[in-house]
């Protein structure tokens, strides 16, 4: 079955339990951290992620567009995240390595995320000790922006791979995931999609989940 993970950066912050609580029908809850050095903007961070935490269940899916994740991965794991991924562009590998154990050695998940200009290559290291590869379809940084159908081959790559290594990794994409793009993701070979606007501008979000489950 095809997962949604929202984004809550198209959340109402002001609102953002009830927002949270409006995304039931989904899999996971997609939470974006941003730096303003890794990427040029700024968002939330773990004392959101903490209070995030109190007020639901659900299976929170933390991506950190930061650099040097391997300096913070801990205290998001302790903030309550289920999964991290980190990108594999944010530091040197060795400590994206580092990242990874760290997250493991807190009993979590964890992942890796490739930027668009970003070779599926760039897996290799990793491929056999995460349990998730996220595939990025807009330049991170800003939501809203438009689906870069481009990325599709490398989805499609990763997916090959994943096969060929009888792997339990899930493929996820993120950026500009609606109704219009939802199946050229899935046909290519991811099993998780991210949804920002699609999903919480959505009139019936329920219904909209559904949709970008596919066919």
């Amino acid at each position: 079955m095809i997962k949604i993970s929202p984004s809550i950066l198209s959340a109402d912050f002001a609102n953002l339990e009830r927002d949270i609580h409006r995304i039931a029908d989904a899999d996971y809850v997609h939470v974006d951290v941003m730096d303003g050095v890794f990427v040029p903007n700024i968002s939330i961070g773990i004392p959101v992620l903490k209070s995030i935490r109190k007020v639901t269940d659900m299976f929170l899916d933390v991506h950190l567009m930061i650099t040097q994740p391997v300096r913070y991965v801990e205290e998001f794991c302790d903030a309550g995240a289920d999964l991290v991924t980190v990108h594999v562009e944010a530091d040197f590998p060795e400590n994206i390595q580092a990242a990874i154990d760290k997250i493991h050695a807190k009993g979590k998940k964890a992942g890796i995320v490739l930027k668009p200009k970003t070779t599926w290559e760039a897996v290799l290291p990793y491929i056999d000790q995460v349990e998730l590869i996220l595939v990025m379809t807009v330049e991170p940084g800003f939501g809203g922006q438009k689906f870069m159908a481009d990325q599709m081959p490398k989805v499609a790559a990763i997916r090959k791979l994943i096969n060929e290594r009888n792997l339990a990794c899930e493929l996820e994409v993120d950026g500009g995931v609606a109704p219009d793009t939802c199946q050229t993701c899935i046909d290519a070979g991811a099993n998780v999609l991210v949804a920002g606007s699609a999903v919480y501008k959505a009139e019936d979000i329920p219904a909209r989940i559904k949709e970008l489950r596919g066919k």
